[in-house]
């Protein structure tokens, strides 16, 4: 889409592709997020594949998971909070 297509839209279109374009970032941000933890969990608890996980590392892969996504979820308030307070200093 090109700028002069962009002019012509209405506000609630302007509005409504932006919601879209949120929501394909979210499913991407989603998707490498699982991408990184399965690769990284998997690395770190795996030290020889086969048929089944053994429940030590079972326990492994759900724990690098847990601590995986805490650490994720930390770093994203940490960075939305950053963005506002510099949208608020603008």
């Amino acid at each position: 889409m090109d700028s002069s297509s962009l002019n012509s839209l209405s506000g609630a279109q302007k509005d409504e592709l932006m919601d879209q374009v949120k929501q394909q970032i979210a499913v991407a941000n989603a998707q490498e997020l699982l991408t990184k933890m399965t690769e990284k969990c998997f690395k770190k608890c795996i030290n020889k594949p086969g048929t089944s996980l053994d429940s030590s590392e079972q326990k492994c892969v759900a724990m690098c998971m847990d601590r995986y996504m805490d650490s994720w979820n930390l770093v994203s308030k940490a960075y939305s909070m950053r963005i506002q307070r510099e949208r608020t200093n603008m």
